[in-house]
């Protein structure tokens, strides 16, 4: 294992389980106020995170996540994430994605005509969450 003071443990869980755990040089999140690179030896921090791709750099890669909500706690150079559901970029079903998008895009007509503030809420959740798992799987 590698000098601890130049690596970040990186582990991701949801309800459903621990979805990702690998050593890093560099993790970078998206929080409620904008993007937030961390590297090794980062002061502790605690952040929500808003539905958006976690890339986890470890060499002369880079693993994608697609997170869907949750927070992030950071300290002495473990960094876990809690989330609602995340998804591995080689994971992520983009058919069935892409269907939940049409889905909740047809919802979001469906409220915005009926003036239905709640569905319409919710709706636009579900297609930030469809097109996030769709964007981490293309690139």
């Amino acid at each position: 294992m590698a000098d601890n003071s130049s690596v970040l443990s990186v582990s991701i869980v949801t309800p459903d389980g621990r979805v990702y755990e690998h050593e890093s040089s560099f993790l970078v999140v998206t929080t409620k106020l904008g993007q937030l690179g961390i590297l090794p030896n980062h002061v502790p921090i605690i952040t929500s995170l808003e539905v958006d791709e976690v890339r986890v750099k470890h060499g002369d890669s880079e693993d994608k996540i697609a997170v869907n909500g949750g927070f992030l706690e950071f300290s002495n150079n473990t960094a876990t994430i809690v989330a609602d559901s995340a998804e591995r970029q080689d994971d992520i079903d983009v058919a069935r994605a892409e269907s939940a998008r049409q889905r909740a895009e047809a919802s979001i007509q469906k409220a915005q005509a009926a003036h239905d503030a709640d569905t319409l809420a919710r709706a636009q959740v579900a297609l930030r969450r469809a097109v996030n798992r769709i964007n981490v799987a293309k690139h």
